[in-house]
């Protein structure tokens, strides 16, 4: 009901201020389908894809929830619909894997890929290593523990059950888990405990400070189910962290497994990732030279980078609206 009523409060608000000008728009760019008149649209998530996740695996979450995830994706698909197929819409895409989303369900194959930008003066390894033994206090972290880190909001889909087993592999190593984010913690911290790992779990709110997250960690982790870019493991590479993907998270077309990041093929092999996790713990070398790489790799998803690629779609788009 929230989304609804921002919907139509945005096309409102919008038609107030061109009564109040009395100019028109001469676009009108949507971060994904959030109004009905857009002539540009960033795609940062496929909603179909979701539906199609949340239809075929299992969920841990409660029957209320997954009532509402029901009926959130079926609004929003079909919103998807009505704006992605009409051609007088440009789009743009945050990934390849986006892209090639766009095509398979609307096919739109004249989309751009404009990847996401990462903030290089907030996401930096020095601000990371300035705040570590802070963060690491406060979370109640000792020196020896090794801190895998996982943000986001829908836990099943980014990956959280199979980190899980992958913990429980490895009862040698001093894993700790610091998972941050809105979803229903119970099933999660049921699961951990089934596991045998509860209390080598921490589970905190959504915060405003998300550099205190990436400060505490030693090792970002979401074998991602779906994702279109994966934004958090873009700002840990920014940080210097070692990030652990998987091939069905936007941005791994954008990492080269070992080199820059970890690329699992399959993010539910939770004997893979257990395999990769004692790997990065037991290799201090590689892990270094990992997180150079990826801070490296990062500071070339520049503002400037992205404003300028928008700024030619926006070019083209109006072009297109002046000939119709």
């Amino acid at each position: 009901m929230q989304f609804i009523a921002w919907f139509f409060r945005n096309r409102a608000a919008r038609r107030k201020a061109v009564r109040r000008s009395g100019l028109p728009f001469d676009l009108v760019l949507s971060p994904g389908i959030n109004c009905s008149d857009a002539n540009v649209i960033i795609v940062h998530a496929l909603f179909h894809r979701l539906q199609d996740l949340s239809q075929t695996s299992a969920s841990s979450v409660g029957v209320l929830r997954k009532l509402h995830r029901k009926i959130y994706y079926r609004l929003l698909t079909q919103l998807e619909t009505k704006l992605y197929r009409n051609p007088a819409v440009s789009l743009a895409a945050v990934s390849p894997r986006t892209k090639a989303g766009l095509a398979h369900y609307f096919q739109r194959e004249d989309v751009r890929v404009i990847p996401n930008a990462v903030d290089a003066a907030t996401f930096s390894p020095e601000a990371r290593l300035a705040r570590r033994a802070e963060t690491r206090r406060q979370y109640e972290f000792a020196d020896d523990h090794f801190v895998l880190l996982l943000l986001g909001n829908d836990w099943t889909v980014k990956g959280l059950p199979a980190l899980l087993h992958g913990m429980a592999l490895l009862p040698q190593l001093p894993l700790r888990l610091l998972v941050a984010g809105t979803d229903a913690v119970e099933p999660f911290r049921q699961l951990a405990t089934n596991l045998a790992i509860p209390d080598r779990c921490r589970w905190e709110s959504p915060s405003p400070d998300v550099m205190s997250f990436y400060a505490a960690a030693d090792v970002y982790v979401s074998p991602s189910l779906e994702d279109s870019f994966a934004m958090p493991v873009a700002e840990a590479m920014a940080c210097g962290l070692p990030a652990i993907t998987s091939t069905l998270a936007g941005i791994s077309a954008f990492v080269e497994d070992g080199v820059n990041g970890f690329v699992l093929a399959d993010p539910k092999d939770s004997q893979a990732l257990a395999a990769r996790l004692q790997e990065i713990y037991a290799n201090i070398a590689l892990r270094q030279q990992v997180a150079n790489a990826a801070a490296c790799k990062a500071r070339a998803w520049t503002w400037d980078n992205t404003a300028a690629q928008v700024w030619q779609l926006l070019s083209a788009a109006r072009a297109k609206k002046s000939k119709n």
